[in-house]
């Protein structure tokens, strides 16, 4: 949209709903509102409360609209998930928490009639990761349901379609270990017939494309124009991945820090992907295949420090480092590279303090991302977007450990919103803003060598067991 100025942006997390404001002249996001992504617990079963989100989402627009006037509205939103809706364009069901374990129950039929690997680029994962068995379960449980269904929509595609009332959806979300997506192909799965859904899965767009104007009902609640556009939207990590490859020359990768850690690399080294490790075949805005891995590192962090104060000084760092006080895979061992594993400390955790925990934490989060960045053949300089863009420690590991250059964007309280934002501009507003944000090589906390030493222990430690 040629000439706007303010952004609105829906991103819809696992952890919290945000909307943010990002101006595309500087590409700089300039007021953002939050709640926390409360899970229902059923029944039927446990899953997102939309009619809450919605609520919200309409507050928050009409709030920020009054201090930066809107002048179009973006989406993005997180994976593994999927909207049944009626003919009416009500909620079919509700919308499954991917972290619900039903799914697992039928998981040996679901495997029998799921899509390779080969087919996909998607992985087996646990509990209701993979879309598609969420669906397979779903309509096991409720046989009327599939004939409730009238339309399909990715994750994003219903917050636009909640905005406008215009039914989409667009690759980079069905690409995201649905199963429902062939990224080789640019087609629907062949799971998507098995599961009786052909002809009800809503039109493919680009994440670029205006879908239409507010609805009318949506412009008077929020006091915005009826005028307002909307645009297709985007799944969260390929927001964070859209600036650089707007902005970048191949190879690079990105890591893209949140509840998810995923890592995209570009260009890289041809890899044959393990889908046994949560590798997988992601698909960015433009439709490519980008190798990709991923595991729950904010959940991680945040279930290693309990709440605890985060934050180290040098004293700390160093001691963890010269001790080799180390953590292993996995906290959260139903996915990532370290699947099945339980975690364990090479020392009684409970006499660290709480700056020595931090450092120790936040290097087992650098050596797991850098285990993905090689099993996806990364190759060229990593920029790490998100919470941990503001972790030193994490930083400095990671360079170590891959020994390549790291770069941070520590701007954007929200890594997602300003790709989310590029959808409104199509990349060409702030371009120049924009490759100023991206800072340049972090500096290691301690010598490299020390780094390197503490990366390299860790690691043959993990290959034994």
């Amino acid at each position: 949209m040629h000439g706007a100025r303010y952004a609105g942006v829906l991103d819809i997390g696992k952890t919290n709903v945000k909307v943010a404001v990002a101006d595309l002249r500087t590409v700089r996001e300039v007021d953002v509102m939050t709640c926390a992504n409360t899970v229902l617990p059923g029944p039927p079963y446990p899953h997102f409360d939309t009619a809450a989100h919605w609520d919200f989402i309409c507050d928050a627009l009409r709030q920020l609209n009054e201090k930066h006037p809107i002048d179009a509205i973006s989406v993005t939103a997180h994976g593994a998930s999927g909207v049944l809706l009626t003919s009416s364009g009500d909620l079919a069901a509700p919308v499954m928490d991917y972290e619900f374990t039903g799914p697992d129950e039928l998981a040996s039929e679901y495997e029998d009639l799921r899509p390779d690997f080969a087919e996909t680029g998607s992985p087996r994962l646990a509990m209701g990761l993979n879309v598609g068995a969420q669906l397979f379960w779903q309509f096991r449980s409720d046989p009327g349901l599939v004939d409730r269904v009238a339309t399909f929509l990715a994750y994003p595609q219903y917050w636009a379609f909640r905005l406008t009332g215009v039914k989409a959806n667009e690759v980079s979300s069905l690409g995201c270990h649905t199963d429902l997506w062939n990224p080789y192909a640019n087609r629907y799965s062949s799971l998507v017939g098995t599961l009786g859904l052909s002809g009800r899965m809503a039109p493919v767009r680009r994440a670029n494309d205006c879908l239409g104007t507010l609805a009318p009902d949506v412009s008077e609640r929020t006091g915005l124009p009826p005028r307002t556009p909307v645009y297709c939207g985007i799944h969260d990590s390929n927001a964070s991945l859209l600036p650089h490859l707007l902005t970048r020359k191949a190879p690079f990768s990105v890591v893209s820090t949140g509840t998810w850690v995923i890592a995209f690399s570009i260009g890289g080294q041809s890899i044959a992907l393990d889908p046994g490790r949560d590798t997988l075949m992601n698909v960015n805005a433009f439709g490519d295949a980008v190798p990709s891995a991923r595991f729950m590192g904010g959940r991680e962090f945040e279930i290693l420090m309990n709440a605890r104060e985060s934050g180290c000084d040098q004293r700390d760092a160093d001691a963890v480092i010269e001790e080799r006080i180390m953590l292993f895979p996995a906290v959260e061992p139903r996915s990532g590279p370290f699947q099945g594993r339980k975690a364990c400390w090479n020392v009684d955790e409970t006499g660290l303090s709480n700056g020595e925990r931090y450092a120790a934490v936040a290097n087992y989060l650098a050596l797991v991302t850098a285990e993905m960045l090689d099993m996806t053949g990364a190759d060229g300089p990593i920029i790490v977007e998100g919470p941990f863009a503001q972790n030193d420690c994490f930083l400095a590991m990671l360079r170590a450990a891959a020994q390549r250059p790291v770069e941070t964007q520590k701007t954007s309280a929200t890594g997602t919103a300003i790709g989310a934002a590029l959808l409104i501009s199509g990349g060409r507003a702030g371009r120049g803003a924009l490759q100023e944000m991206l800072q340049t090589d972090v500096a290691p906390v301690k010598s490299q060598s020390a780094l390197e030493a503490y990366a390299k222990a860790w690691r043959e430690t993990v290959r034994k067991t």
